[in-house]
């Protein structure tokens, strides 16, 4: 597996990557060996290219952050620009999206209807603690999985969807770690 932390705020040091540090302690516990991070800019060329290698090297990839509604979330886009398939606006996705601004008291603006959006090959990931649903892709024999950036979102949806998808992937197979401290 490999994990592609996008953001440019990663890059300036605004930000500390956490969620590549905890992925990379859960992922040998579902048989899953992890053999590179990296972190991406936002940019929908460098980030696709990044996908590209990552998943000729490896079979499965996931990617935190880029899910949010903002011109410089744009990990979707280049999932869809890698697997050559159109984004589409799902209308189930929209109203939970609606619904979501509505218990917050607020209109939803214009900007958040591509987190709406999904890939023929996707299958959203809910996220109930945010406005940002992940992608779980699974093509070709090869599977991405897009996360958002927070953490407070990242880890339950690890932990509530992804974690036994992963599982699945490779059922039986796990990787036991010891630290020896002498």
């Amino acid at each position: 597996a490999e994990i592609i932390a996008g953001g440019t705020e990663l890059l300036m040091g605004e930000l500390v990557d956490s969620n590549s540090t905890y992925l990379a302690a859960e992922l040998p516990t579902l048989g899953v060996d992890l053999r590179l991070v990296s972190k991406i800019g936002d940019d929908v060329s460098d980030l696709t290219k990044a996908i590209s290698s990552a998943l000729k090297r490896s079979d499965l990839l996931i990617t935190t952050g880029g899910l949010g509604p903002t011109s410089d979330d744009l990990t979707r886009e280049s999932i869809a620009a890698f697997f050559g398939e159109e984004m589409v606006v799902k209308s189930n996705l929209l109203n939970d999206l609606k619904k979501e601004f509505e218990k917050r008291g607020a209109d939803m603006p214009e900007t958040n209807i591509k987190q709406a959006s999904l890939i023929e090959s996707a299958a959203s990931i809910p996220n109930p603690h945010g406005t940002a649903p992940g992608w779980f892709v699974h093509k070709d024999g090869k599977t991405v999985v897009a996360l958002p950036g927070p953490p407070l979102e990242l880890i339950p949806m690890w932990t509530n969807y992804i974690k036994t998808k992963i599982r699945n992937l490779s059922p039986g197979i796990f990787i036991k770690t010891e630290t020896m401290i002498w």
